[in-house]
């Protein structure tokens, strides 16, 4: 499936989530390697939507929520690094597509 350019992508889900540093499951480290930061948030939405969408999801499961795909690429930071990241994203049964996580890949 084409996960397309306006999937929504929730500004806490970023913000509150992936940049800030957690005690479990952190990501932050792993996306300030590229320059992300949390008070810059949008460049890690903007990055997610010009350099891995759209792109070709491969689904994984479906339950009560709706189809779960995963969409491997990579996303090349503010201070030019380059990272391999593995997102993944639910079509809702409404046929909304909303991005849920990122993982280092």
């Amino acid at each position: 499936m084409i996960i397309p350019k306006d999937a929504i992508i929730a500004d806490a889900k970023i913000r509150d989530y992936l940049l800030k540093p957690l005690e479990v499951d952190d990501k932050s480290g792993y996306l300030a390697l590229a320059g992300y930061l949390r008070e810059d948030y949008w460049e890690l939405i903007r990055d997610i939507r010009d350099q891995l969408l759209p792109g070709d999801a491969i689904f994984q499961e479906r339950d009560k929520f709706g189809e779960y795909y995963i969409l491997n690429g990579k996303v090349k930071g503010p201070n030019g690094r380059v990272l391999g990241v593995r997102t993944i994203w639910l079509r809702e049964p409404d046929n909304r597509i909303r991005f849920l996580t990122l993982f280092p890949d």
